[in-house]
């Protein structure tokens, strides 16, 4: 009777542990590109078009400018994820190969690596996500300027519109990583707020000097 309670006790711990682990490395893996790239075009794309809104009333020049930077911005987000994410694979792959040539002497880490092939990351599923998300947190911007004449009411609807999606993208980013919700909405929020602030100000302040459009 003791034995079979010693069973039944260990081996339920032994199943759980690790596929909380696994479901957490392969999460953070696309929670980094994914928040990464959402954040960085909301960012990006709301302090660009702040900044051209510094000196250009046209609501048709805030939008092409708009544009432009998601398009730039999405290429140079998929290319850099690319370029990064295959110089992991191949280190990933050369510590493998590595292995295999040692033979019996790290065999237990043979093991290891040949159980981790089939969660080596993917530079192309990497690139699409991060392109994906920086254009998904670029058009925020973009749509909440559109249908608005007023240059200062359309100021103040893109500073909006970009706060709400940062707290939401923090929130998001804090769940998914299990980490404290209000550090990190206020941590993005804060970030946002000083690259729309910094580049407003500073191309008002090269515009004042006679260079506006």
């Amino acid at each position: 009777m003791a034995a079979q309670n010693h069973v039944q006790v260990t081996i339920p711990k032994e199943n759980h542990a690790p596929e909380e682990d696994f479901d957490y490395s392969q999460r953070a893996q696309w929670l980094r590109a994914a928040v990464l790239g959402a954040n960085d075009g909301l960012v990006s794309i709301a302090s660009l078009m702040m900044g051209v809104g510094a000196v250009q009333e046209n609501v048709k020049t805030m939008i092409l400018t708009g544009f432009a930077g998601l398009f730039a911005g999405a290429c140079s987000m998929a290319i850099g994820e690319f370029v990064s994410v295959y110089s992991q694979l191949d280190i990933e792959r050369a510590q493998m190969k590595r292995d295999k040539e040692t033979g019996g002497q790290n065999r237990e880490h043979q093991e290891d690596g040949e159980g981790n092939k089939e969660q080596l990351p993917n530079p192309f599923q990497a690139a699409v996500a991060s392109s994906v998300a920086f254009s998904l947190g670029a058009i925020v911007p973009i749509l909440a300027a559109a249908f608005i004449a007023n240059h200062k009411l359309r100021l103040a609807v893109i500073v909006a519109a970009v706060s709400l999606a940062l707290l939401v993208f923090g929130g998001i980013g804090a769940f998914l990583g299990r980490s404290p919700m209000v550090k990190s909405c206020a941590r993005v929020l804060i970030g946002g707020w000083m690259a729309m602030a910094i580049t407003f100000g500073l191309t008002k302040l090269i515009g004042s000097t006679g260079l506006e459009i």
